[in-house]
């Protein structure tokens, strides 16, 4: 079995705002916060208290999460806290394929909306982030090079020569109907 050259990426998801946040039809007066997760653990991370911007909270938090590579989701839940405990406002899935993956750069940052539902499914709100992920070199893995600019910088490829001095051989495959 092959060892994987990178670790599991790490995800900056920016908690930003919410809009029209409500519990039972009406609207929050304030104390919201956020709890993002991303698998079945439980591992999440949790926003501060927003106290005052009641159904149109601003939290405007940086949020820093390890993904498994199995992960197919995050999920995002806003609460309330109240004087009979937190409640739920509304949660969020949030596809990792709307922001890892197919051809978009490692650090590109994704602003993204969701539609929170609550606990019966009703439209309870959204929830506004943005999203970066970062893939991180495995240690045993890194490359060997005499400059310091090469040697922060992962490298894909085939190794070339006998003296394996970091020069790499990289291909792409290109599809046509021609052939």
């Amino acid at each position: 079995m092959a060892k994987s050259y990178f670790s599991s990426p790490t995800i900056e998801i920016t908690v930003l705002s919410g809009e029209n946040l409500r519990i039972d039809r009406r609207s929050i007066k304030k104390n919201a916060f956020v709890v993002v997760r991303s698998n079945s653990r439980n591992v999440s991370r949790t926003t501060e208290i927003d106290t005052e911007g009641g159904s149109n909270p601003n939290w405007n938090e940086k949020l820093v999460l390890d993904l498994p590579v199995h992960a197919a989701a995050l999920t995002v839940e806003v609460h309330c806290k109240t004087v009979m405990g937190n409640r739920l406002v509304g949660t969020a899935s949030v596809p990792i394929s709307d922001f890892s993956g197919g051809y978009v750069p490692e650090s590109h940052l994704h602003f993204l909306s969701y539609r929170l539902r609550d606990q019966k499914g009703e439209r309870n709100g959204i929830i506004n982030l943005s999203v970066k992920t970062k893939f991180a070199v495995a240690p045993e893995h890194s490359c060997a090079a005499s400059s310091t600019s090469m040697a922060s910088s992962p490298v894909a490829g085939v190794p070339v020569g006998k003296n394996n001095l970091g020069g790499v051989v990289t291909g792409f495959p290109v599809w046509s109907a021609s052939y």
